[in-house]
């Protein structure tokens, strides 16, 4: 079924599929978390196989990792939290992040989807190599589990809001503690930051040869990646160090990830390395006089 279909369109499918995880979630807010059932994760889990398919079709189509535009880095990012929530959610205590990870998709799926985010291929001309893509495959990884992060984050949050609040509620939900909740959202942030220096790293060692170190270092997606790395750099050390933890670590979690989304495509559309304009052919030498 999935052959005669273009790559947007699974895409699509997935993002319906998403949605319809999106408008379950709300059933699950209003029953306060108290059923421990398999809709919103089979949602899920079947939106991530039809969104798994979309992306192995570009990317065989295209004989390289698909992500070198805006339409494709998000459709990966989308898909790393797809894919840890469908791992973590095989533990009943942690499948309702699905009901806060559902929105998420859904929304940014939509944003992804705008045409000028997927220009033909061939207008715009992208580095290629297995280096370069090792550097953007580790990179969006970690924003991937960044978005997770602010995921567990909300989850925390309305745990923590539903003991101050609403006690009976917070009694009868099913979701876990805040005390797992919290180590769920450092792990997450750890290991996206790894990810990012990784990430980071790999593409200082390439592209500054590629381009040259002065365009490189002053170009703006680089500037903002720097920002990023250092901002979750300092979350982690005010956690570890200085006791930054519960309703504000949880907090800052979900800011930083918001920062990351509503600045990531101005960045890369500023950026004459990720986002290089269209080549300009030589013209034509002038014709022959006729003799």
């Amino acid at each position: 079924m999935f052959v005669a279909l273009t790559d947007r369109t699974l895409f699509a499918l997935a993002v319906i599929l998403y949605g319809l995880a999106a408008v379950y979630s709300i059933f699950s807010f209003r029953r306060g978390f108290r059923e421990d059932n398999w809709i919103n994760y089979g949602l899920l889990l079947l939106a991530l196989a039809v969104h798994t398919a979309a992306m192995f079709k570009r990317g065989f189509s295209l004989a390289r990792c698909p992500i070198h535009n805006l339409y494709e880095a998000i459709t990966f990012v989308l898909w790393t939290i797809a894919a840890v929530y469908v791992v973590f959610g095989s533990w009943s205590r942690l499948r309702f992040l699905g009901a806060f990870a559902a929105p998420l998709l859904f929304g940014a799926g939509v944003f992804a989807l705008m045409p000028p985010l997927d220009p033909p291929h061939g207008e715009n001309p992208v580095f290629t190599g297995g280096w370069v893509s090792l550097h953007a495959a580790l990179t969006l990884l970690s924003y991937g589990a960044f978005g997770l992060a602010s995921v567990a984050a909300l989850m925390f949050l309305t745990q923590d809001r539903d003991l101050k609040v609403r006690k009976i509620r917070a009694i009868l939900s099913r979701m876990p503690s805040l005390q797992r909740l919290e180590l769920v959202i450092g792990r997450l942030v750890l290991a996206g930051f790894i990810l990012l220096t990784l990430g980071l790293a790999s593409g200082a060692l390439r592209l500054p040869g590629t381009v040259g170190i002065a365009a490189y270092w002053t170009d703006s997606k680089v500037v903002w990646s720097a920002c990023v790395w250092g901002m979750y750099l300092v979350l982690l050390v005010l956690r570890w160090r200085y006791a930054h933890r519960g309703r504000r670590f949880a907090l800052s979690a979900v800011g930083g990830f918001a920062f990351v989304l509503m600045t990531f495509w101005g960045t890369n559309l500023l950026s004459t390395i990720h986002n290089p304009g269209p080549s300009v052919a030589p013209p034509a030498p002038p014709p022959m006089p006729i003799r």
